[in-house]
């Protein structure tokens, strides 16, 4: 584990992004709430919000930190079968809310991927990454387009 004892806390914030892709069946019923287990976004909301303060538990060296908030909003695109999730962790501290963003989104996406399995076993994952983290010594970093 890092020592950040003498780093001095500053106000940190990260942004992951991530997407769930899924067939015409999968998307309609999703949108049209005839999902068998439920509103997957509501719960999803949720798994990510509770994975992000857990995320210490999960990831090993990570340091636990004080989240003082977590947010994921979603957007659908129905025509192409996709569920974007972007992730905001934010945190005053001496080390980065990167990891607890980034698992805010997996853990959301995989909460999508139980709820619409039943209809479409081919649910996948894709393109989980930082978009974005500010705070701390080196500044705000962005994801450039092709980076």
């Amino acid at each position: 584990m890092i020592d950040i004892h003498e780093k001095n806390p500053t106000d940190r914030t990260a942004i992951a992004v991530g997407r769930v892709c899924m067939n015409q069946s999968a998307i309609d019923a999703l949108v049209e709430g005839r999902l068998p287990k439920g509103d997957p976004l509501a719960a999803a909301r949720l798994a990510g919000i509770m994975a992000a303060k857990r995320t210490p538990e999960l990831i090993p060296l990570c340091h636990p930190i004080p989240i003082s908030f977590c947010d994921l909003s979603f957007d659908i695109d129905q025509e192409s079968g996709v569920v974007a999730i972007t992730a905001t962790a934010r945190a005053h501290a001496a080390t980065g809310v990167e990891m607890e963003a980034l698992t805010a989104v997996v853990v959301a996406a995989l909460t999508i991927h139980d709820m619409c399995k039943a209809i479409d076993p081919g649910v996948e994952i894709q393109t989980v990454h930082l978009l974005r983290k500010s705070g701390g010594k080196a500044g705000t970093w962005e994801r450039r387009e092709n980076s």
